[in-house]
Formats: C-alpha cells, sequence, structure tokens
C-alpha cells in the first residue's frame, strides 16, 4: 500500500532496545507517502541509556518525519478532536504502556492519543515489546485482543530459553499491520516464531 494522503500517527514508549529497529519502519512510511506524527513518552524525552541519547532519538525522528515531537499530554489532547490520524501504532509498545491501556489509564501522551484514536473508532496498532507478555501482562495483551479497532503487529518469543515470558512484535511488520488496520483485519498469522 502507498501511504501518499494518509495520516499515521507512531508512539514510541520506553523499549530503548528497540528504537535502532523502529526508526527504518517509520522512514519507510515516509517513504511511501505517509504524513507521519511522532508521539512518544516521557521515557524518551529524558533518559539516555546504552542504546543511545534522547537527543540523538529526538534528532531521528525530526529529521525522518519533519514533524515536531508530540511530548506532552496537552500536546496530544487534540489528536481526538482533530481526528488528525488515520492509523496510530505504538512500536515498540512496553508492558508498561500495554498494562495502562487495557486498564484505561491516561497518564502520558502516547496513552493520550491511543484514547483519543479509540474514542474516534479509528485503528490502533501495537507492537508489544516486553519481558512479561506472558508473565502478569499476558492478561492485558489478551484483553486488548478483543478490543474493536486495536490491532496487533504479529509476534512471538524473542528468547523463550534466557526469558521465557518476553514477547517482541516483528517490527518490520509494523506497515502491513497498519494497512490491515486500515480494511479492519488483523495481520495474520498473530503468534508467530522470532528467528
Amino acid at each position: 500500500m502507498k501511504w501518499q494522503g494518509k495520516t499515521v500517527g507512531y508512539a514510541l514508549s520506553g523499549s530503548h532496545c528497540t528504537f535502532a529497529e523502529v526508526m527504518p519502519v517509520i522512514q519507510r512510511f515516509i517513504d511511501e507517502g505517509a504524513n507521519v506524527v511522532p508521539i512518544v513518552t516521557q521515557t524518551l524525552m529524558t533518559t539516555d541509556t546504552r542504546f543511545g541519547t534522547s537527543a540523538d532519538w529526538q534528532r531521528q525522528l525530526k529529521a525522518i518525519t519533519g514533524n515536531d515531537i508530540i511530548s506532552t499530554i496537552v500536546d496530544a489532547e487534540p489528536l481526538g478532536p482533530s481526528k488528525l490520524l488515520d492509523v496510530m501504532v505504538i512500536a515498540p509498545c512496553t508492558g508498561n504502556t500495554t498494562s495502562k491501556l487495557a486498564n484505561a489509564m491516561t497518564d502520558s501522551p502516547v496513552l493520550m492519543a491511543a484514547k483519543a484514536q479509540m474514542r474516534n473508532q479509528r485503528p490502533l496498532v501495537l507492537a508489544i515489546s516486553t519481558n512479561d507478555g506472558l508473565g502478569l501482562n499476558a492478561a492485558n495483551i489478551a484483553k486488548l485482543l478483543v478490543c474493536k479497532n486495536v490491532y496487533f503487529v504479529p509476534f512471538g518469543q524473542d528468547n523463550p530459553v534466557q526469558k521465557p515470558n518476553s514477547l517482541v512484535a516483528k517490527m518490520e511488520l509494523v506497515p502491513e499491520a497498519c494497512e490491515a488496520a486500515l480494511q479492519g483485519k488483523q495481520l495474520q498469522p498473530l503468534l508467530i516464531e522470532r528467528a
């Protein structure tokens, strides 16, 4: 699908080890004609890690998308009334974000934007990245799997031996999952084996 004329809300939550993996995905949306609105949690705005500095990730997001980053709840709130986003994806979507979304907690720009997208009955796509997906967060993932207009990027265990509860989406499938979501479909297969 070419994304010409479509606006994609691309939200990143705090799975810092996944940021490098999703930057090419954001670039792919841009290359295929999408207007990409970056939305981030406070973690991305304030935390430097061994995977990169906050300033570097912010620079990359602005350079790729050409848009300002939505980084406050106040800035995210107008996304609802404006109905700006054709589709919104949270990639990576941490266990913390998954848990809060499943339990109707809105305490970050990403969650405010997701709430607005759900209120507008428009597709919300989740690309989970959590060490607790088959632990306590399994219940939250299950709650979201049955929500109307919520779709998942296919996911699987990324390291079953050393991290048996960990689940990670196949991030390169984000555009395909979003395309399916725009058609009201879940990209299949949902459960995959990760190499």
